[in-house]
């Protein structure tokens, strides 16, 4: 793995030890993680299946600039950075967004067009409203361990576990990841629930692919049907899995799928 930087920004690469196919991939993270959840399965993947993969930790996450200042970020700043990295990369990328990230990317998208998209258990166009009440009112303690987690705590390995996963995970990875975990921009919250939401007029139609998981308590399949209808994509929903698709135990679905669809849309 290459830890790099472009700029203040933390960028894990992975490259193909044969030649690259050329179009690179670029992985946006979530809220409340940084870019290290991708190279836990994916980047090496996708390095191993001939892409150079890249993925950005966003301004104030994981070791990219000024975590004293995250509150002071929004969405915007968020696209900024993905700017800021696609402009030094050495052509476009597909660009696959993982909940918060993916409306990083759709934001993205109204400014410029890229070879493809990916959106991951999103936060839909239509903004986090019906999550956060869905979630308030189905689990108001994860609610709750969310909000803790918002305002500087440690989030439990319990509420890792449900907010994140469906199947089995060993308990050193749920301590590991909830240790990795990390407060979010209450700025960028705010913008995902209703501030800032994408002008779909605006979002540049290039090829999507829309996927989600059939037991996700955060963006349940519901609203990710909602994405795909909006953007004129049919919806995939992986059964047996939770939010974190790439970090479930059938982890290989999610990248397989990927893979084919890139091979099949953009070759």
């Amino acid at each position: 793995m290459n830890r790099g930087r472009f700029g203040e920004l933390e960028v894990l690469a992975r490259a193909p030890q044969t030649a690259a196919h050329p179009v690179p991939l670029l992985f946006v993270h979530g809220a409340y993680t940084a870019a290290w959840c991708w190279d836990e399965h994916f980047l090496p993947w996708f390095a191993r299946a001939g892409y150079s993969s890249y993925a950005v930790s966003l301004s104030g996450h994981g070791n990219s600039r000024q975590r004293d200042s995250l509150d002071s970020y929004s969405i915007n700043d968020y696209v900024d950075d993905l700017s800021q990295v696609i402009s030094a990369m050495p052509a476009p990328p597909v660009l696959i967004g993982h909940s918060m990230g993916g409306i990083v990317v759709q934001k993205y998208l109204e400014r410029a067009a890229v070879p493809g998209a990916v959106l991951m258990a999103s936060v839909p166009p239509q903004g986090l409203w019906s999550s956060a009440m869905g979630v308030m009112f189905s689990k108001p303690g994860l609610m709750q361990d969310l909000n803790h987690l918002l305002g500087g705590g440690q989030p439990s390995v319990s509420s890792v576990r449900e907010a994140l996963f469906h199947q089995e995970v060993e308990q050193e990875k749920l301590v590991r990841f909830s240790r990795l975990s990390q407060p979010e921009s209450h700025r960028a919250i705010w913008d995902m629930t209703m501030f800032n939401l994408p002008n779909v007029a605006l979002v540049s139609a290039v090829p999507m692919l829309v996927l989600g998981a059939e037991y996700d308590q955060l963006i349940p399949p519901a609203l990710v049907t909602l994405t795909g209808r909006t953007y004129g994509v049919r919806e995939e929903i992986f059964d047996d899995m939770g939010h974190a698709m790439m970090l479930e135990k059938d982890w290989r679905r999610v990248a397989e799928r990927i893979r084919d669809w890139i091979a099949a849309e953009i070759g």
